[in-house]
């Protein structure tokens, strides 16, 4: 039997990219006594108002079809929160998806296709290069170097830059490195992108968990008003990912465009989700306030636990519920650590090669477990360290 090219595009951009966190799960089913630092959950519950609306609306009736656009409350929401950073948006520029993969995936298929490029860093989130093959396009990497504090480059994205580029994917607060763009630093990306006639799509879905940076965003800058498109959700602002909500804010035309793509894959969303994010939008609900200084915490927890590894640098995030290891210095790669810790010590986190070549040497340790399993899992990786650097000392 015959499939389409698609399926060829994306055979190694799916699951096996989280082999090793569904290896762990495996072992932690079985009994294993695993610490699992490998996904980005909120390890926190939504706030209690929010699933009592989303009940409220439910028993409401609000379960019915749904418009392409968006629920009013919602679109309403999301106008108002968009407006307190650019007095320009209307409805017209609004858009609702379930979740910022599903919006992420829309807007690609509305501004890429077979023979396009897209320019995104390297380190990027694991489903970046899924969602931009899969329009046909492939993607194009822009180095996101250590010296730079993962702070993406104009002058990097300049000699990046193909024919056949047409979008720069930007990622700020970024997964994995944590790295939070400045307004400076996006105004010379814009620079970049406005000689070159690129859109902009900037995945903005961290951006309530920055800890003492300030958070920017080409959004807000009227000069790439006509190029940028931004995507989020709830899911990290709200501890909220299994409700599947999410939006894209652009130009009009660009949502109008968009519009029948949107509709002929989705045909709406729930009514009483809908509701539920709407509400998270317009009340005051400290989710991210909390979680914010929980891992700001954290990742101190883990720099202070790791200070003594041999072999180790911790590399301090400023957003997110991540932070990197690079552990090149042990004379292991970042797969290899990976995989030992979680066989050895019963440790899981991801290995960097799950998020490109420039983190090859890293493992990402999620923040998003108690302070105790923070603590003993900087001790086994300790460990690890200790006998990895012994080895090479040896073979030395």
């Amino acid at each position: 039997m015959r499939y389409a090219s698609i399926t060829d595009r994306l055979a190694d951009l799916g699951s096996g990219k989280w082999a090793l966190h569904i290896r762990a799960r495996q072992l932690k089913a079985g009994g294993a006594d695993i610490i699992e630092l490998t996904i980005g959950e909120p390890d926190v519950p939504p706030d209690r108002a929010l699933i009592d609306e989303c009940q409220r609306a439910m028993n409401a009736g609000r379960y019915r079809y749904s418009n392409g656009r968006g629920e009013h409350a919602v679109v309403a929401a999301l106008v108002e929160k968009y407006r307190r950073r650019r007095a320009d948006v209307t409805t017209e520029n609004v858009m609702c998806f379930p979740g910022t993969q599903t919006a992420l995936f829309g807007v690609m298929l509305g501004l890429v296709e077979a023979g396009d490029a897209v320019l995104v860093g390297d380190p990027l989130y694991a489903t970046y290069e899924g969602v931009i093959q899969s329009t046909g396009a492939h993607h194009v990497l822009v180095p996101l170097k250590p010296e730079f504090g993962f702070h993406m480059q104009a002058s990097d994205i300049e000699k990046a830059i193909t024919p056949e580029c047409r979008v720069l994917l930007l990622n700020t607060p970024h997964n994995p490195t944590g790295a939070v763009l400045t307004a400076a630093e996006i105004a010379e990306i814009g620079e970049v992108a406005r000689r070159h006639d690129l859109w902009i799509v900037c995945d903005e879905v961290y951006e309530e968990l920055v800890f003492d940076a300030v958070f920017a965003s080409p959004f807000d800058n009227p000069d790439l008003a006509e190029r940028t498109i931004v995507v989020s959700s709830i899911s990290k602002s709200h501890a909220a990912p299994g409700f599947r909500s999410g939006w894209a804010v652009g130009p009009a035309e660009f949502t109008s465009r968009l519009l029948p793509v949107s509709e002929t894959m989705l045909f709406g969303v729930q009514p009483f989700i809908a509701d539920m994010t709407a509400y998270a939008l317009t009340h005051d609900i400290d989710t991210a306030r909390r979680m914010r200084e929980s891992y700001r915490s954290r990742s101190r927890r883990v720099v202070e636990g790791l200070a003594d590894a041999p072999g180790i640098l911790v590399l301090p995030p400023e957003a997110g519920m991540f932070t990197l290891i690079d552990v090149s210095a042990t004379g292991m790669s970042g797969e290899a650590f990976a995989w030992a810790l979680l066989e050895e010590e019963g440790v899981a986190v991801m290995p960097g090669s799950s998020f490109g070549d420039e983190a090859q040497n890293f493992l990402r340790v999620s923040l998003t477990v108690p302070d105790a399993d923070i603590d003993e899992a900087c001790r086994r990786i300790t460990a690890l360290a200790e006998r990895a650097t012994q080895r090479q000392e040896r073979r030395a």
